[in-house]
C-alpha cells in the first residue's frame, strides 16, 4: 500500500480518535475549552492528508486509487464532519454521561427531510472532492498519470445520481416505524 493509502487509514482513526478525546475532555474531564479544541482540530487532519497526497504527485508519482480517495475524504470530512461530530457528541452524551437527550429514530416526512438534507451534504462533499481532483488532474497536467483520479470522478458522479433517487424515493414512500404496515 502507497503512502497515501497508509495516511487515509491513519487520517481515518486520528479523526475519530480526536473526536473521542474531545467528548472524553468535555464532559468526563469537565473541561470544555480544550475538549472544544481538539475537536477542533478535525480539520487540521484533512489537511495532513492533502499535503500528503500533494507532496506524493509533486514528487512525480502517478496519480491512484489511493489520491483519488484522498480528495473523497477530504470532501466527505468537511461536508459531514460538523454532523458526524453533532452524532457522536449527542450519543456520548446520552449512552456514557447519562445526560442529554435519547438518539430518535426519525420516521415518515421527517426521516424523508433529514435524508434529502443528508444528500445536499453529499452534493457539496461531491463538490469539494471533485473540486480537488479536476484541480489535481490540471496541476499534474498529464492524462496518463491521472487516469485514477477520472475513474473516481465517474463513479462518484454515479454514486452521487443514485443517492438523490434513494432520496427522493423516501418522500414517495417514507419509512414507518417497525411494527406498523400501510393500509391499502
Amino acid at each position: 500500500m502507497s503512502i497515501v493509502g497508509w495516511m487515509i487509514i491513519f487520517c481515518e482513526v486520528m479523526f475519530w480518535v480526536v473526536i473521542l478525546l474531545g467528548l472524553v475532555t468535555r464532559y468526563i474531564f469537565k473541561r470544555k475549552s480544550l475538549g472544544l479544541f481538539l475537536l477542533a482540530l478535525t480539520p487540521v487532519i484533512d489537511v495532513i492528508l492533502l499535503l500528503t497526497a500533494g507532496f506524493d504527485l509533486y514528487q512525480g508519482e502517478s496519480a491512484t486509487l489511493a489520491h483519488a480517495i484522498a480528495a473523497v475524504y477530504i470532501g466527505v470530512s468537511l461536508s459531514f464532519g460538523k454532523s458526524m461530530i453533532a452524532w457522536a457528541d449527542q450519543r456520548f452524551q446520552y449512552y456514557v454521561t447519562k445526560q442529554g437527550e435519547k438518539p430518535r429514530k426519525r420516521y415518515g416526512m421527517d426521516y424523508a427531510k433529514h435524508y434529502f438534507k443528508s444528500w445536499g451534504r453529499h452534493l457539496l462533499a461531491y463538490i469539494i472532492g471533485v473540486g480537488i481532483l479536476v484541480g489535481l488532474i490540471f496541476w499534474i497536467g498529464d492524462p496518463a498519470r491521472t487516469e485514477a483520479l477520472m475513474g473516481i470522478t465517474r463513479i462518484w458522479s454515479l454514486a452521487l445520481a443514485i443517492d438523490l433517487v434513494i432520496s427522493i424515493t423516501f418522500f414517495i414512500w417514507p419509512p414507518k416505524p417497525k411494527g406498523i404496515s400501510s393500509s391499502i
